[in-house]
């Protein structure tokens, strides 16, 4: 009995050392992973490649880890302290594996033409700016904004307005299942032989990448509202677009914003694919297939360090605009 008290003991004891998540845990897993990422970096710039590298690389990890969870596992009571957290946990865990990355590849010594460090990422994102700016503006101000808008637009509306017909409705959904299959790489080139070189031609491939996904989820969005809701709103005596405004549109807005975040994503990938099939000297896809041919993958990574930070911030500004408009819903509460 006594053993099994005293292994208890232990078991409980290792728990509070390792489960524990109050502030003063979370404080010194914050000190520790500081301190050790610290000395990871002055062992690589001495010049170190041994095994005391490794040890202090592993106990940043962990660290880092315990730190991530900690916070992540606390609940405050305040929205403001709420936001800050979960701004806290994704911000921590992603510069935990951008060190991560740099004292891996630096550590390990891996050519910088096959992976470079995010530090000469950052030091090439830096002294480009410039010329990633001119690309963002051509590819994604110009390309992607107008082709997202036309085509989620465009894709809602016909939504709306095949609503009424089943038959409409059962002979464009197969359509646009097909289409959402076409593969981008087959779509470009014929949009550039249509349109041009200019940004137009990239447009239109986010117009076709964006439109059926929408139609898709508004449709689906339409049918979401339940047969009771319905009834009811008959009694009222309501017709088709005094319901369609009151009922159905309201329902339909989670599936809206969720295309709308998918095709946030997809407007970016097509028209970055797009480039690659004739472009002026200028844009995201094209910079990319030119530097990887002159083997500059620090250039590459930059433009895709671009790319990925605009689509998290549009996807993240939809992401708000949604919890506004639709507090309402289950999801939201």
């Amino acid at each position: 009995m006594s053993l099994a008290r005293q292994s208890s003991s232990s078991r409980s004891g290792l728990r509070e050392l390792f489960g524990s998540h109050g502030p003063a845990a979370i404080v010194a897993a914050a000190i520790v992973a500081l301190a050790s990422a610290y000395g990871a970096l002055a062992l690589l710039a001495a010049g170190e490649r041994g095994g005391a590298l490794a040890i202090i690389v592993v106990i940043f990890w962990l660290s880092a880890w315990r730190l991530t969870a900690g916070l992540a596992a606390l609940e405050p009571a305040g929205r403001s302290a709420r936001a800050i957290v979960s701004v806290l946990v994704p911000s921590i865990f992603g510069l935990t594996l951008l060190f991560l990355w740099e004292f891996v590849v630096r550590g390990l010594e891996v050519p910088a033409i096959l992976l470079p460090p995010p530090s000469a990422i950052g030091a090439k994102f830096a002294a480009s700016t410039p010329t990633l700016w001119a690309d963002f503006v051509q590819t994604y101000l110009k390309a992607v904004i107008a082709g997202y808008v036309l085509g989620c637009g465009s894709g809602f509306l016909v939504a709306i307005l095949i609503d009424r017909s089943p038959f409409w409705k059962r002979g464009i959904m197969p359509v646009g299942n097909l289409v959402s299959a076409l593969p981008v790489v087959g779509i470009a080139p014929v949009m550039v032989m249509w349109f041009g070189f200019d940004w137009p031609s990239k447009a239109a491939v986010v117009v076709v990448m964006t439109f059926f996904p929408m139609l898709v989820n508004t449709v689906a969005g339409l049918n979401a509202s339940g047969q009771m809701e319905r009834d009811l709103m008959r009694t009222y005596a309501a017709g088709h677009w005094t319901t369609l405004m009151k009922l159905r549109l309201p329902a339909a807005m989670p599936f809206v914003f969720n295309a709308l975040k998918i095709n946030s994503t997809l407007a970016l990938i097509g028209a970055i694919v797009a480039e690659f099939f004739g472009t002026p000297i200028v844009g995201m896809g094209f910079r990319i297939s030119v530097e990887i041919g002159r083997m500059n993958t620090d250039m590459v990574w930059a433009e895709i360090a671009v790319a990925a930070l605009a689509g998290s911030v549009s996807y993240g500004l939809l992401s708000v605009v949604e919890r506004v408009s639709t507090f309402w819903h289950p999801s939201n509460r």
